[in-house]
């Protein structure tokens, strides 16, 4: 719920205490916002990703983002109140110290930026790091363990890469065969 003066979240976070991982994006794109489902664009490969690497049983639809948590997964947006492509993004509706107080709030095991831009506003902001790596970053968020994805979008097909899905979801499997 906004309190009186906020401008109205595009697509709500989808968090809750225990999670194994939130995905991050960097905002809504122009189909999700208007279909009010996360990465909901024609060409976006999120939900066959997360059903490749058996992070959800079978590939959800994006209808089926308020389901998320019963498979351990949470999602938010670095922006949350403006939509549209990455390069149409106004830097001031950016809220790194938002996401730094979520993942903290709700300690998942992992924080996951699908792909490079929100990471970069993150990490510009905690650290002054703008050069990063995809995969399994150096640093957390208490307990969280951050991980860089490549992009789902379709405009971002150039960097696709899965490996780094995969080493995130295999660091997700040793935790739960470990119990932690």
């Amino acid at each position: 719920m906004n309190k009186p003066g906020e401008t109205a979240h595009i697509l709500p976070d989808i968090l809750e205490p225990g999670l194994s991982v939130v995905f991050c994006g960097s905002a809504a794109g122009a189909v999700s916002a208007a279909k009010g489902a996360y990465y909901a664009g024609p060409g976006n490969g999120f939900w066959r990703i997360l059903a490749e690497t058996r992070l959800t049983p079978r590939e959800l639809t994006p209808e089926e983002f308020r389901t998320l948590p019963r498979y351990g997964i949470g999602l938010t947006d670095m922006a949350k109140t403006v939509s549209g492509s990455d390069a149409s993004l106004p830097r001031a509706a950016d809220d790194p110290a938002g996401l730094t107080e979520k993942i903290g709030r709700y300690a998942p095991a992992a924080l996951a930026f699908v792909g490079k831009r929100a990471a970069q506003v993150w990490f510009r902001e905690q650290s002054g790091k703008t050069a990063l790596d995809y995969g399994r970053q150096g640093e957390t968020i208490g307990a969280a363990a951050i991980f860089v994805l490549p992009s789902t979008s379709g405009a971002a097909r150039r960097y696709w890469d899965t490996a780094p899905w995969y080493e995130l979801a295999g660091f997700l499997a040793e935790r739960r065969t470990d119990g932690s």
